[in-house]
């Protein structure tokens, strides 16, 4: 049987960027799913009383779930900006190349800023409320 000719495979392709932020799109509401049992979990806990809360609390303050709210913050920066993109994408607005090319900058760009304003509020500014 003669070999029949393989598909060529993405390392073939120049960078595609609409390709690579719609892929970091899809992974960034993935990574926002699997945070939701932590919610899920203090939601309940708050439901429960005080002693239940009491118990949520300290084991959502382990350094552990630290890391976890900081990559629950960037996904959730970075779907919200790109939420925003398709939604002007859906108006027809923004999809000739170089504009679709600048538009991924600004995601990129606006999604770290509003990740370290979040970022500061929550764990430095918010911090010292409490």
């Amino acid at each position: 049987m003669p070999q029949r000719p393989l598909s060529p495979h993405l390392s073939v392709y120049k960078f595609k960027y609409t390709l690579a932020t719609s892929i970091l799109n899809r992974a960034a509401g993935l990574v926002l799913s699997l945070g939701l049992p932590a919610l899920v979990y203090w939601l309940m806990a708050v439901a429960s009383g005080t002693s239940a809360y009491t118990r949520a609390s300290a084991l959502l303050s382990l350094g552990v779930f630290k890391l976890l709210y900081l990559g629950q913050l960037a996904a959730f920066c970075y779907h919200l900006v790109a939420g925003v993109r398709h939604l002007i994408w859906d108006t027809g607005r923004g999809l000739e190349r170089a504009q679709a090319q600048r538009s991924a900058w600004v995601v990129a760009g606006v999604s770290i800023v509003l990740m370290v304003l979040l970022g500061y509020w929550a764990f430095l500014a918010g911090a010292r409320l409490s």
